[in-house]
């Protein structure tokens, strides 16, 4: 063993790890986290620390495969917006959540979020979407309220075992329900064009989950928003 190895192996072990429940500052937090390089994922909500148990298949796999595949369609269809895949988001002093997917609009074309220049998130994504096992998960409450407070415009959590999905949209600085119309659609009022067929997101039955969404990217809402993030772009 190298001096130098000695020598990190000993700044290291200085370095409490990381255990939910600890009540950190967000430099703190990172500073431990990043001196754990084998903890796939943690968070750190209203001050208070979260790490992530094994996850299993049916519960969060699965369920995180089919929102990425939705909204990885859209972003496809939609330049100037961008997704991330369980992306370090820097929300405040007391929040640094790993949401499971969001969905920004790029900061040149006016996107609230921005990419520092150690490549995490800053900001408030426009779209946050998270699994949670039950309506019981962090995900609904503490959670809930940073990404409230710190401007998250459109919030979704499907709780798996209630086999339920609650898509939040920010109004006046609170939370309201987005209803499914009579077509038991979703329609996004951030991002145009983004519609969700609901019982079929439920059934796993992502060939007319992806259908919907086609219908909703030959709209005119979502025709006149690439073109204006066209203009965006060339401004």
């Amino acid at each position: 063993m190298t001096a130098s190895i000695k020598h990190n192996l000993g700044k290291n072990s200085l370095i409490p790890p990381l255990e939910s429940g600890d009540r950190l500052t967000r430099h703190e937090f990172e500073r431990r986290y990043h001196a754990m390089p084998h903890t796939k994922k943690a968070e750190l909500i209203e001050g208070v620390v979260y790490v992530a148990s094994p996850l299993r298949f049916r519960s969060h796999g699965k369920p995180h495969g089919d929102l990425i595949i939705w909204l990885g369609t859209y972003k496809v269809s939609t330049p100037g917006v961008e997704l991330g895949d369980n992306t370090t988001v820097r929300l405040d002093l007391d929040n640094e959540p790993q949401p499971d997917v969001v969905l920004l609009i790029d900061e040149i074309l006016g996107g609230q979020a921005r990419i520092s220049e150690d490549d995490y998130i800053e900001g408030a994504p426009e779209l946050v979407a998270e699994v949670a096992a039950s309506s019981a998960a962090n995900d609904l409450y503490d959670k809930k309220k940073a990404y409230r407070r710190n401007g998250v415009k459109e919030y979704i959590v499907w709780q798996i075992l209630e086999n339920k999905l609650d898509w939040f949209c920010l109004e006046n600085g609170e939370y309201i329900s987005l209803e499914p119309d009579k077509n038991g659609v979703i329609k996004s009022q951030v991002f145009p064009g983004l519609w969700l067929n609901i019982q079929a997101l439920y059934t796993g039955d992502m060939t007319r989950v992806l259908a919907m969404l086609r219908q909703g990217l030959s709209s005119e809402a979502h025709s006149d928003f690439v073109q204006q993030l066209a203009i965006k772009s060339q401004s």
